[in-house]
């Protein structure tokens, strides 16, 4: 239901935009996107995953401090679909990345790698 894209290998201060696009459709009609809050999430190796961003439908955003200031989460509700530009990348920031609501209902997908390295 939830298909992450955007990732690879990346040096160090370079950037990458992912997407996800929520194929789904909730109780009731209408997207996954729409009437959720939305977030990304990510596994570094060994680690347990984490919420690094979200944006609720109001579109207020909400950044682990790590992040803030160079990863932007936005949403396109019309197409289902919420982004995660990031930029000033950080060799800790290498992990898969997922995206769900921030209730965690949807089903998890496969999420996509961002590795950063010289």
């Amino acid at each position: 239901q939830l298909q992450a894209s955007g990732g690879g290998l990346v040096q160090p201060g370079g950037s990458l935009r992912l997407s996800c696009v929520a194929s789904g459709r909730v109780i009731g009609g209408g997207g996954i996107v729409g009437p959720n809050a939305m977030a990304w999430y990510r596994q570094a190796p060994g680690a347990q995953r984490e919420l690094v961003a979200s944006i609720l439908v109001s579109g207020e955003t909400y950044y682990v401090d790590s992040v803030k200031g160079r990863l932007t989460i936005s949403r396109n509700s019309a197409e289902n679909t919420i982004f995660l530009q990031m930029n000033s990348l950080k060799p800790e920031d290498t992990a898969v990345y997922y995206c769900n609501t921030l209730s965690q209902s949807a089903n998890w997908g496969q999420g996509t790698l961002v590795t950063v390295s010289s």
